[in-house]
């Protein structure tokens, strides 16, 4: 007998529940009903739930702030926020905290539905790719045996004994955040929570309030409490990915939390405190940032405690087969257990002499394009988008010979003004070129010093 996906309504309208078992219960769901965040407690503890439909403001707490706390505990149980007045600050916030979706009152019964079944849809989908991850056994895991790598992930390892913060640079695609997880991994913070952020995906205006929090009314919008990440990632490990993009002030308030680990939510005026370890990454120069103004000084020098820069793949090529094998053998297997797709010699010769500016994302790209595309065994050259091989290599050939048409001009010139003792006008003569063309020529490769014109 199939069992019935159980669904938890928190809402403290009685009216509502009421509504939306009879909309869902029609469907074939179990349904239980909460009016409170201490019903939503309570129900949690008690057993499986399929999906949560939570009022984003409840009378002992809002829904966003029980979302929150349900991702801390590391459930990913789907949860849809429901609001009879929401704003578009409200829906993305609720987004951005981890909701599937966001409904608004009154509640329209397809809707509803649609929204349901699209919830437990993908949240069974990340359930059997996590199967399939534990059948390959997959984590995650930094992959390549050449000794740069090596050095990195060694240097990881003795950095996440360490309770100081770090600073993980490199190009983007090269793993930042997979080496921060396993700093977190192995640091004595590994059973706490680790949180993730993306500066650069947050705007401007909400960065402070993401991680700082905010009061009600602190701004315009701010409709109830949001405690911030810091808070949820206390006792545990932030991860701040590019973090070069923090506008000025939210470097000044994020350098006092690493000074003495206090902070104030926007708004307020109570200073908190939290125990966590922050771990920062960017792929930018941030000897440039600093020297521009863009970045400050002082807390480059507090995250910059420990530093660790991950090699861009260019510089690991060996290390192309592995990372190849490895996702190839990974995608046989969630496509249930089919042979994974080989690849011939000429494929890999072409993966071997690409640049891979994009490093180790860029190659998980184009060999998933040539997973789909390729109705063969074997992939081959002209099923991996890459640029073809006689352009670059023509290209290279031509910036080659275009610098050495630059070094024999300089070094002709210079000896021609040489062997006239600097005169232009006598040098220009000599190799019958116009005064003015010649003095441009001379210009071009720095060579005016030391000249007379008559």
């Amino acid at each position: 007998m199939t069992r019935k996906r159980h669904i938890v309504i928190v809402d403290d309208e009685p009216n509502i529940g009421l509504s939306l078992r009879l909309i869902l219960e029609g469907e074939g769901y179990r349904v239980s009903i909460c009016e409170s965040a201490a019903g939503f407690n309570a129900q949690r503890a008690m057993g499986h739930v399929d999906l949560y439909l939570v009022d984003l403001r409840l009378a002992d707490g809002n829904g966003i702030d029980l979302l929150r706390s349900l991702r801390q505990r590391g459930d990913e149980t789907p949860v849809v926020m429901i609001s009879g007045h929401g704003t578009i600050r409200d829906a993305v916030e609720a987004t951005r905290s981890g909701a599937f979706d966001f409904l608004e009152k009154p509640l329209a019964r397809d809707r509803v539905l649609l929204v349901v079944k699209n919830a437990l849809e993908r949240s069974d989908l990340q359930l059997e790719n996590q199967r399939y991850r534990e059948l390959v056994g997959e984590g995650p895991r930094m992959i390549g045996h050449s000794v740069v790598f090596q050095r990195a992930v060694s240097e990881a390892t003795q950095v996440a004994r360490a309770d100081a913060g770090v600073l993980l640079t490199g190009e983007s695609g090269t793993g930042k955040e997979l080496l921060a997880e396993r700093i977190h991994r192995e640091s004595p913070f590994a059973s706490r929570p680790f949180v993730k952020v993306n500066c650069a995906a947050i705007p401007t205006e909400l960065i402070e309030s993401e991680l700082f929090g905010h009061e009600k009314g602190a701004f315009t919008g701010a409709a109830f409490d949001q405690a911030g990440l810091i808070r949820e990632a206390e006792g545990g490990t932030l991860f701040l990915d590019e973090i070069d993009c923090l506008r000025p002030q939210a470097q000044v308030k994020l350098l006092r939390f690493l000074q003495d680990g206090e902070y104030r939510s926007v708004g307020s005026h109570q200073t908190l405190h939290a125990n966590i370890r922050v771990v920062a990454a960017a792929n930018a120069d941030f000897t440039c940032l600093v020297h521009e103004g863009k970045f400050r000084e002082d807390l480059f020098y507090r995250l910059n405690v420990l530093s660790l820069t991950l090699p861009p793949l260019r510089e690991r090529r060996g290390d192309i087969v592995l990372l190849t094998h490895d996702f190839l053998e990974k995608q046989a297997a969630i496509t249930q257990g089919r042979q994974p797709k080989k690849l011939s010699l000429a494929a890999l010769n072409r993966l071997l002499s690409h640049s891979w500016p994009g490093n180790v994302r860029e190659l998980q790209n184009v060999l998933m394009r040539a997973i789909v595309l390729s109705d063969r065994d074997a992939i081959e050259p002209w099923d991996l988008d890459l640029p073809d091989s006689f352009a670059a290599e023509e290209q290279s050939f031509q910036a080659m010979k275009s610098r050495a048409v630059q070094r024999f001009e300089h070094d002709f010139l210079a000896a021609v003004l040489h062997a006239h003792n600097g005169n232009i006008t006598r040098a220009a003569l000599a190799v019958k070129k116009n005064r003015r063309a010649f003095w441009e020529l001379l210009r071009k490769h720095g060579l005016l010093a030391g000249t007379r014109r008559i």
